[in-house]
């Protein structure tokens, strides 16, 4: 007994054969040579199939043309109108290359790197003369603690329940969640699980960086809907602000904290005084500490005795014990 073909495969079957005909295909062209037709149990239900197929790939974008036959006008034959259907060259300049370079960092430490690389090399394939290295000194990552983007982006996809550990950021504690999730934001270079948190029973926000572990999906697929939201209003409230930040910024360093800034509040022997706010005064803390001498905590206390431990960690890397 032969072989169902499934209707995708079909579809695509009759896009090639319509994509390399060397003119116009005719319906019993169709019939004979495409993959999946053949099971039609009659005429009639030939032609149902074909013109479904044709409709749903003009739908698609694909421009089909039909050609009658001058003397025989019975004679009604498809192809592809290869202006319409071909794509114009790629083409990107070597600052263009450079610029997408940049932006695939973004991903280096991320469930997307291996994407983004393979991406980044197809483009640059197309561009002679592409020098991503003209802009190294500048770095843009995702803090390897994002690793439940992946997992959790595959969960959405399949509306399927996940289960984690998260860390609260006001008392540290840890806690087992279950959540429906909706949707993932980026919000001052953190990453947040906007769902439906199961055991309370009402939408949260969850920031990935206080994800511990792995996180397990549960249940079936498509077990939930994702209701119609304002994402951005719900991940404001839910989000909250943890630390309001007071920083002495030397001129012209700390570019990525200036663009944060909510507040300037002049100078202060010769460094610029700016005000950033965040939820995650760790993440904050390793931020600031990667500047150096270049950024001082003036207020609060407790993040710029956070950002002194990171400094004197690394001070110590340094030291040689004395025997």
């Amino acid at each position: 007994m032969a072989t169902r073909v499934d209707p995708a495969e079909r579809l695509l079957d009759l896009l090639i054969a319509l994509r390399h005909a060397q003119g116009r295909l005719t319906r019993s062209d169709v019939r004979a040579s495409v993959n999946g037709y053949r099971d039609a149990a009659n005429d009639v239900a030939f032609e149902r199939m074909f013109e479904r197929d044709k409709d749903l790939l003009r739908q698609l974008g694909v421009p089909i043309i039909t050609e009658v036959d001058p003397v025989h006008e019975d004679a009604v034959g498809y192809r592809l109108d290869t202006a319409g259907y071909s794509l114009p060259e790629v083409t990107f300049t070597a600052a263009e290359i450079g610029v997408l370079s940049l932006a695939a960092t973004v991903w280096q430490d991320a469930h997307l790197h291996g994407s983004a690389h393979r991406g980044l090399t197809k483009l640059r394939a197309v561009a002679a003369g592409a020098e991503p290295d003209a802009h190294l000194g500048v770095a843009l990552r995702l803090q390897p603690a994002e690793t439940a983007l992946g997992p959790l982006l595959d969960a959405i996809g399949a509306r399927q329940a996940v289960t984690f550990t998260y860390r609260t950021g006001s008392t540290g504690r840890e806690a087992t969640r279950h959540v429906q999730p909706w949707r993932l934001l980026s919000r001052d270079r953190g990453w947040y699980l906007i769902g439906h948190d199961v055991d309370r029973d009402a939408p949260r926000v969850f920031r990935l960086s206080r994800v511990v572990g792995t996180v397990r999906t549960t249940g079936p697929t498509g077990a939930f809907e994702v209701p119609e939201h304002d994402a951005q209003s719900l991940l404001a409230v839910g989000a909250g602000v943890g630390v309001q930040a007071v920083l002495a910024v030397l001129p012209e360093r700390g570019a990525a904290l200036r663009a944060r800034a909510v507040e300037r509040r002049g100078e202060r022997d010769g460094r610029d005084v700016i005000v950033v706010e965040t939820d995650d005064d760790a993440s904050l803390a390793a931020e600031i500490a990667s500047y150096g001498a270049a950024v001082l905590v003036i207020d609060p206390p407790e993040l710029r005795e956070s950002v002194l431990q990171r400094l004197r960690a690394v001070a110590s890397l340094g030291e040689v014990p004395r025997g």
